[in-house]
């Protein structure tokens, strides 16, 4: 079946599970542009991705069930949160469907024959991919993507593309239930970021070793004739480099030596010159703050460059870089005070978000509220790392609902600005007594946080 012959594929028909996730609707929108008939079950079917999903003629169902399957789809594709026991994926098995994972559909039926920019790394995957894939539809590439968030420049997270260039946000979680591969090992790249690596996802793996040979893995599969890009300082990165490695390396730095190297011309990272070998580039002024994402941005410039974009034509592009949604974004302005979303994961993505909000905000108060929503914050196991990340706020609150799997309270052993809540009502209470002195909010969660976000604005 080949993925150009539309007629085809418009009888044929693609079930997805867990298609309301970003990486599984991004996949049921690039399936239905390809002309496939796509539907998808998921337990938590809501906008804006539900939406999203409805307008493409995607057929939704509400929950798990062996009903969903009446239809005898042709192919079953399975989420990765899916496992055996769910009613649905009992159902596929035990009528004989034919089944995959989103990564290998991906793989056979998106990425062959096209040239895969992919973004690896604990933290900044999202805005790298974004960055990158804003770069090549500014020097007007047209490329398809695949992004685990929606970039603003855009408004949607994938696409099928209409050039030779994919770019993809290369994952570490493993593929599914049946295929317990990283992601990213499907994805054969011939250019691939590799931002940075610490140890996360606790629930499927032991150690920061066992990631480390995933992404040995994935270096692996890119070819001789590719490019690896990474930092200078990217310790755990180098590590796996060493562990054998084929293909040629860039290496990005901030104020110190390197291949690419950005000079700070505002501490806060708003403006910073590029130079290549010695050899000034340009300088970026953007929007964006923190020395994380100078680093995202001379990932993007570099990976640019390998596809035959100038880098000064990247700096151009990174000027009109509007973010992705839910990094940093502001979603509010009341009474002097401003209230930011952020994604936030891991005490890392933490500590690197409040440091470039407290060097473009100098003395401003900072209050940080912080639902731990990933698998790895929930099990605890980053409770000194936790408390030293949020130190640059003034104060913060975490919220320690009653299914949290660790007593929060340790963390208070590590440091003076940090309060527990029990209930978003009780978080709700204490910002409202610390209104009239308090200028910067940021919401910490990378889930819904309980709708919170809604409930502050109408409070504020």
């Amino acid at each position: 079946m080949e993925n150009n012959n539309v007629s085809q594929e418009a009888s044929f028909h693609l079930h997805i599970l867990g298609i309301c996730g970003t990486f599984m609707g991004g996949l049921a929108l690039i399936a239905r542009e390809l002309g496939y008939q796509v539907s998808g079950s998921d337990q938590n079917v809501y906008p804006p991705m539900s939406t999203q999903l409805e307008q493409q003629g995607i057929t939704l169902m509400n929950g798990y069930s062996a009903e969903n399957l009446q239809c005898k789809p042709d192919l079953v594709v399975i989420g990765n949160a899916l496992s055996r026991g769910n009613e649905e994926v009992e159902a596929v098995l035990n009528l004989g469907l034919k089944y995959t994972s989103g990564p290998q559909w991906l793989s056979e039926h998106v990425l062959q024959n096209k040239w895969v920019l992919a973004v690896a790394g604990t933290h900044g995957k999202t805005t790298t991919s974004s960055m990158l894939t804003w770069i090549l539809e500014h020097q007007g590439f047209k490329p398809g993507f695949l992004i685990g968030g929606i970039p603003l420049n855009f408004g949607f997270s994938a696409r099928l593309g209409e050039s030779d260039f994919f770019v993809i946000e290369a994952d570490e979680y493993d593929s599914a239930f049946f295929d317990k591969r990283s992601k990213f090992v499907h994805y054969r790249p011939r250019t691939a970021v590799l931002n940075n690596l610490e140890f996360d996802h606790a629930d499927i793996f032991e150690d920061l070793d066992a990631i480390k040979k995933q992404f040995h893995h994935l270096v692996r599969t890119i070819p001789a004739d590719g490019l690896i890009i990474s930092p200078e300082n990217a310790h755990n990165i180098n590590d796996v480099i060493a562990m054998g490695c084929w293909t040629a390396i860039a290496k990005t730095a901030i104020n110190s030596d390197a291949e690419w190297q950005a000079v700070l011309l505002q501490t806060d990272g708003s403006q910073f010159a590029v130079f290549h070998k010695g050899e000034k580039q340009g300088v970026v002024n953007w929007a964006l703050s923190g020395e994380h994402n100078v680093y995202n941005a001379m990932s993007a410039i570099v990976a640019a460059k390998h596809v035959g974009i100038l880098a000064n034509d990247a700096i151009h592009a990174l000027e009109t870089f509007q973010n992705v949604k839910r990094r940093m974004e502001i979603i509010a302005n009341i009474k002097g005070i401003t209230l930011y979303d952020d994604f936030a994961h891991h005490p890392t993505a933490i500590k690197t978000t409040l440091d470039g909000l407290r060097k473009k905000v100098a003395n401003e108060t900072i209050i940080a509220i912080v639902e731990l929503r990933s698998n790895t914050m929930r099990m605890g196991i980053y409770t000194e790392s936790l408390a030293q990340s949020l130190a640059l706020a003034d104060s913060a609150i975490i919220y320690q609902p009653a299914d949290l799997d660790w007593d929060l309270t340790k963390v208070l052993n590590y440091a003076d600005n940090i309060q527990l809540c029990t209930s978003l009502d009780d978080i709700i209470r204490q910002l409202k007594t610390e209104v009239d002195s308090v200028k910067h909010l940021v919401l910490m969660s990378n889930g819904s946080f309980g709708g919170i976000s809604q409930r502050l604005i109408n409070e504020l």
